[in-house]
């Protein structure tokens, strides 16, 4: 029987076919950047190109990753949502810096974004909300997000219930829902190459971003 390792290691890497990129003629900025490449793997039908790993620090400093999806980028920043009173919205409060990590396989792309996260004003917390079908914002009102679970039954009775109070309030907004802004000061383009002569270019904020080629 193969073991576990020589298996793993027969499993085909960087399997992308990475677009034409010329370092040099890079923006200046990286939000430019990062929307084309998105909308690259947008248009390439790259599947979940919103898929985010965003990583945080827990209250004991251990560090905590999930998937998540991006909302929105603009020249403030990366836009994300989630509840204030679950683990994100805690270990933000208690420490605001964080990273997202996008990885578009078939493109052989990936890119780190790191920064210090804000919330947004409450009014544009509301506008996500309201713009989320019924179903997840039910999900969303009734959360109790990562308590222990004693009856599956208790989920459905708590989204049943906030359905109910959202078809009677079409503008109600759950209290803790929160539309965050990660304001990058550092973020990483890398480009996979097969011969693992990655291409890696970094922007650094400083008074006003600078771009570094980085070895691979």
């Amino acid at each position: 029987m193969t073991d576990l390792r020589t298996r793993l290691r027969a499993v085909p890497t960087l399997t992308g076919a990475p677009p034409q990129f010329d370092p040099d003629g890079a923006p200046e900025t990286p939000h430019e950047l990062f929307v084309d490449w998105l909308l690259t793997a947008v248009d390439q039908q790259t599947p979940e190109p919103l898929a985010a790993t965003l990583s945080t620090v827990r209250a004991d400093g251990r560090p905590n990753a999930r998937v998540l999806i991006l909302k929105d980028v603009t020249a403030e920043g990366w836009q994300f949502a989630s509840t204030w009173s679950g683990p994100k919205g805690l270990e933000l409060l208690k420490t605001p810096y964080a990273a997202l990590t996008f990885y578009w396989i078939p493109l052989g792309r990936q890119v780190r974004v790191l920064g210090r996260v804000e919330p947004t004003a409450p009014e544009e917390s509301a506008r996500d909300f309201l713009g989320r079908p019924v179903s997840s914002r039910a999900m969303a009102a009734a959360a109790r997000q990562s308590d222990v679970l004693d009856d599956p039954a208790e989920v459905e009775a708590a989204v049943a219930a906030q359905t109910e109070r959202l078809t009677a309030d079409p503008g109600l907004v759950a209290e803790n829902w929160t539309l965050y802004t990660l304001q990058a000061d550092e973020v990483e383009f890398w480009q996979a190459d097969p011969d693992r002569r990655h291409l890696r270019l970094r922007y650094r904020l400083t008074d006003t971003w600078t771009k570094e080629r980085l070895w691979p």
